[in-house]
């Protein structure tokens, strides 16, 4: 290793190839005592991201794979979402008084972009920045009519540190047509480890008084969001996942336990969404987001296996969505307009439960300007 090598905050290299021979490259941002988050060119992955416990022990926290091949398998796991993250009922939607009809690939309705979404495309590097806050911008263009939706899009996801156990993801995009859009990233979290058995015992807490109640098509019902007060969904003060996930209640039948939408404050705002807590190991993960709704999701339908782990309730995801009713839908979000561009910042927080710092996610801004 070369002096400069030892100093960088930034390292890439080939993680594997592709079928059809094309590279796809790994980008490692490096943060102090061991913080490390882990970029792949597949899917705009998070492919690792390795935590500091209170004890100092360093543990990958998000579910991923250690090769290549795992990811060709669509799992989902710390992928960058789009171009409409979660189910839209039926596969289709009304712009402008036209029906939009695209692929369905979840039953009837289309699920998270449709059969060959954002999730199984080859980003392009756009910009490595390795500096104190290091930092990479990945691209994807999505042609007009892919998967359905119109309009040519153009869209930037940037992952910088902005914090000692700070991680940053920010998006961008711009579009010449009319669209619909809704982009996340998609990562499990286990904060004991993503080897560790499961989440149960992790403790959740969410900025929401209401969530969306869905069919057994995982779509949401008609009517207004409903209140938490009274129902396993109420994470407003802390409690642990597996408290009520075995309950007798019709909503977490529907979901094979929490596969839901929960409203926040739509203020526009970065302000704490949720909060998840482990016992053992000591880490807190703090998602701030400028989004209106989040949705929060234990894996207790996967049936995937990824580092070894062997249970049956992995990781949790929790991804921001840029509208009350872009989770599962009936109704899409705000129409995305021609010549428009449209930015959202998520930025997460780790650190001990001993040690979390007053104010964390106030550390150096990562807004991505738009894509040119």
């Amino acid at each position: 290793m070369t002096m400069a090598e030892a100093t960088s905050c930034v390292a890439r290299d080939i993680f594997g190839r592709l079928p059809d021979g094309r590279a796809v490259e790994r980008v490692v941002l490096r943060g102090a005592g061991g913080f490390e988050a882990r970029i792949i060119t597949y899917g705009a992955t998070l492919q690792a991201l390795v935590v500091p416990g209170a004890a100092g022990r360093l543990d990958d926290i998000v579910l991923g794979h250690d090769d290549l091949a795992g990811y060709l398998t669509r799992q989902f796991f710390g992928v960058t979402v789009g171009r409409y993250a979660n189910r839209i009922a039926n596969a289709r939607f009304w712009l402008d008084g036209d029906v939009m009809q695209l692929a369905a690939n979840d039953g009837p309705n289309a699920l998270h972009g449709g059969r060959d979404g954002f999730d199984q495309q080859l980003w392009q590097i756009c910009e490595i920045e390795d500096a104190a806050w290091p930092g990479v911008t990945l691209g994807h263009v999505s042609s007009d009519g892919d998967e359905g939706y119109p309009g040519r899009l153009e869209v930037r996801v940037t992952y910088r540190l902005t914090g000692p156990t700070e991680l940053s993801i920010s998006f961008a995009a711009r579009t010449d047509r009319s669209t619909i859009l809704n982009l996340t990233n998609h990562s499990f979290f286990n904060l004991e480890g993503a080897t560790h058995a499961d989440i149960l015992g992790h403790r959740l807490t969410l900025a929401a008084d209401s969530f969306l109640p869905i069919d057994a098509g995982l779509i949401p019902l008609p009517g207004p969001p409903r209140s938490v007060i009274g129902t396993p969904f109420d994470f407003r003060a802390p409690r642990t996942i597996g408290a009520w996930i075995d309950h007798d209640d019709e909503q977490l039948r529907h979901g094979r336990g929490y596969d839901h939408n929960f409203c926040l404050e739509n203020d526009g705002a970065l302000r704490l969404a949720a909060r998840l807590e482990a016992p053992a190991s000591g880490r807190v993960l703090e998602l701030l987001t400028d989004q209106p709704a989040c949705n929060s999701t234990p894996g207790t339908s996967s049936k995937a296996r990824c580092r070894e782990s062997g249970s049956s309730v992995i990781g949790h995801a929790l991804a921001s969505v840029s509208s009350r009713r872009s989770g599962p839908t009936r109704r899409t979000g705000p129409i995305f307009r021609a010549r428009a561009s449209r930015r959202s910042r998520n930025i997460g927080t780790t650190a001990s439960i001993a040690s979390l710092p007053a104010g964390a996610g106030d550390g150096p801004g990562a807004d991505l300007d738009p894509v040119a």
